[in-house]
């Protein structure tokens, strides 16, 4: 396996390049979607987590960035971004392999064996992480960033929706038919997982690397670098902050569902692949406008509509009538499907963006670092909280009553995980505060973006018919209120 990197890639060799990081992408889907978010959850809960392990669980790859330190010293000691990445993949994939032969080599597993294991596979994938991510810095031409890695987000995420919804189903059939193989179903899962993982490790090798100049410099020193940088320091400020929002909640989305809702994990990964569904209907329309326009102005759109959804949340479960709960979820699903798109694509791409070519693997490695110091601590804090706030409850009503009728309403209910969605969401909207201090070259005001994306989704209706009353949804509002004013006189 020849991994030397070349002084000069020809557009031949960039174009199978940019292929192959996409098979393995696809590769890398297939292995999370297989032991990732709600099937981990659920394998979890069925050996016995509790809040702090499931916390500990989703902390883990956070935690594991760490490592990232050592890939930026073998990148430094070899000059072999892609020897590292592809390596470190090998390492991190077969994991997976372990945890499914263990359990049928001993018949059962236990959540700290599951830990022990999954620990590895993070902490090798983190220092395949900023080798990975610097590699494709110089490789992938800086003005297509954002349309090409929307265009690999949207194939790996129908995968993830095709994929998910037959395992989910095959997992329920297992539990309801066959319920003394459901952890032997997971291991299995696991084994297929590692094997298509690392084959992806191989499919990753075969994209070429231009060859990269590092400095010399000491490399403690050169992890002040960012810190210094005053735009990029503001940066981290926010998707710090950021993340320990988010995280403090997230996590617990799925066991909400699993423990306080009873709903069956088929019917939680439809409602993840609707979220997907719409999250690849628009990945292509926030890349186009974030080449166009800033990632700053994306964000501003879709991170307080994201907010909004985990205020949803504490709503979820307030009355038993489990349709009214099922659409409350599916029109949270629908509108969190379409923020995470943008934010996920502008905060990838305003690192990309904000890191000078040279130093790319310091910048973006001294981001990942903190932001996971941030990122670990909120699920572990959040676990502790779901445990501490078991006992409380908060119940707001509201007494309709008349003559001939009386009825009390339910307007909030807050216990154990609601609390978090709550705080989570308010943390959110302190960390959003941060987002106006940064500087991205070529920044638009919002509202520009805004009436640029109005007219453009105006004139391709069809096309960009979901965003088009997303954006316009306050104002639209406000319009339907005037016009009920005007008419009740």
């Amino acid at each position: 396996m020849k991994l030397t990197p070349k002084e000069v890639l020809t557009e031949e060799e960039i174009r199978h390049g940019l292929n192959m990081v996409i098979w393995d992408g696809l590769a890398a889907e297939i292995m999370t979607s297989f032991t990732s978010g709600a099937f981990l959850v659920a394998l979890a809960i069925l050996i016995g987590a509790n809040n702090v392990q499931i916390g500990l669980l989703a902390a883990l790859p956070m935690i594991t960035n760490l490592s990232q330190l050592i890939s930026i010293w073998l990148v430094r000691k070899y000059n072999n971004r892609r020897a590292v990445a592809v390596f470190c993949a090998f390492l991190a994939r077969t994991p997976l392999v372990l945890i499914g032969l263990t359990v049928w080599w001993t018949t059962d597993i236990s959540v700290n064996i599951l830990i022990f294991f999954l620990f590895f596979y993070y902490f090798f994938g983190s220092i395949a992480g900023p080798s990975w991510n610097s590699w494709m810095k110089d490789m992938v031409p800086e003005n297509m960033l954002g349309s090409y890695f929307s265009k690999r987000s949207r194939y790996t995420q129908t995968v993830n929706v095709i994929l998910s919804i037959i395992l989910a189903l095959l997992l329920d059939f297992v539990k309801n038919r066959y319920p003394q193989y459901e952890l032997y179903t997971y291991a299995t899962f696991f084994i297929i997982a590692g094997g298509i993982g690392i084959l992806g490790g191989y499919l990753l090798s075969r994209a070429p690397e231009p060859q990269s100049y590092l400095t010399s410099a000491n490399i403690f020193s050169l992890f002040t670098l960012p810190l210094k940088d005053d735009n990029f320091r503001r940066l981290l400020v926010f998707n710090s902050a950021w993340v320990f929002a988010l995280n403090i909640a997230t996590p617990f989305f799925t066991v909400f569902l699993i423990k306080s809702l009873g709903l069956p994990l088929s019917y939680i990964i439809v409602l993840g692949i609707i979220s997907q569904l719409f999250s690849i209907l628009t990945l292509r329309i926030w890349g186009i406008f974030s080449d166009r326009y800033s990632n700053k102005s994306i964000i501003r759109l879709s991170a307080p509509l994201y907010i909004a959804c985990i205020i949803g949340w504490c709503f979820v479960g307030i009355y038993s009538h489990l349709y009214a709960n099922l659409a409350l979820l599916v029109i949270i699903y629908i509108l969190s499907g379409i923020a995470t798109a943008g934010i996920n694509l502008s905060l990838t791409n305003v690192g990309l963006k904000l890191a000078p070519k040279g130093d790319a693997i310091v910048y973006l490695s001294v981001k990942n670092i903190v932001t996971a110091v941030f990122s670990s601590l909120a699920p572990l804090i959040g676990g502790f909280l779901a445990d501490y706030f078991t006992d409380i409850k908060i119940l707001v009503t509201a007494q309709l009553s008349s003559p001939y009728y009386s009825k009390l309403v339910k307007l909030l209910s807050l216990h154990e995980w609601n609390f978090l969605f709550l705080i989570g969401a308010l943390l959110a909207l302190v960390a959003l505060e941060f987002l106006g201090r940064v500087k991205e070259v070529g920044e638009v005001e919002k509202d520009i973006v805004k009436r640029i994306m109005r007219t453009s989704i105006k004139n391709n209706l069809r096309e960009y018919f979901v965003i088009g009353n997303i954006i316009n949804w306050h104002e639209q509002l406000v319009a339907i209120l005037k016009r009920r004013t005007k008419k009740t006189p």
